[in-house]
């Protein structure tokens, strides 16, 4: 049993640690927080059959952590998520203006007019006089993050829906956008980043 346990450790923690940093959903980083226990059951066994008593103790303390996130992503997240989903879908087919989950706005593709992906809507700031969105923040271009560029584009250029967000703009209008710093976006579209 401890062989077996050995073998299913680190591939388990390998495979959850990937689930969980990818950040593709609640439900997904819930499995990821499943695998992540069964990962350190395996090294509990793991320390029992080799007398490492730090390794016990450190994961039979991880154990309790993964069995918050698997309650945290499964349960209370996955619901939260679930509502979201229901109410936007329910809007879609009723009398009513279309509800977009605010949730689920950062880590949209943005499609331009040609229906081609031109980047990614990380974020969003919303105005707390009216509560009305005042822009969302776009990055494209770059790796993982590394040389990604960001933009400022007013939420009225952009329709949101089941499918992602679109707008109107190619990628060579995006590109000409004015750049924005990541730690210092603008307190206004009209704070000069408007092109």
């Amino acid at each position: 049993m401890n062989d077996i346990a050995a073998w299913i450790a680190p591939v388990a923690t390998i495979i959850a640690a990937v689930m969980t940093a990818a950040n593709l959903g609640a439900r997904i980083t819930g499995w990821g927080f499943v695998v992540f226990t069964i990962g350190s059951i395996c090294w509990c066994f793991v320390a029992i059959g080799t007398g490492q008593h730090n390794l016990l103790f450190t994961n039979g303390f991880l154990t309790l952590v993964n069995a918050l996130g698997i309650w945290r992503w499964l349960g209370r997240q996955s619901r939260y998520e679930d509502g979201g989903a229901a109410a936007a879908k329910r809007s879609a087919i009723a009398p009513v203006p279309t509800l977009v989950d605010v949730g689920s706005i950062a880590g949209r593709k943005l499609i331009g007019r040609d229906g081609k992906p031109l980047g990614q809507i990380i974020d969003g700031m919303m105005r707390g006089s009216d509560n009305t969105l005042a822009y969302v923040v776009v990055s494209e271009g770059g790796v993982g993050g590394v040389g990604e560029r960001l933009h400022a584009m007013d939420p009225q250029e952009i329709i949101f829906g089941d499918d992602g967000a679109r707008c109107q703009l190619d990628l060579g209008q995006l590109q000409a956008r004015p750049v924005i710093e990541p730690g210092a976006w603008p307190k206004s579209l009209d704070d000069g980043f408007r092109s």
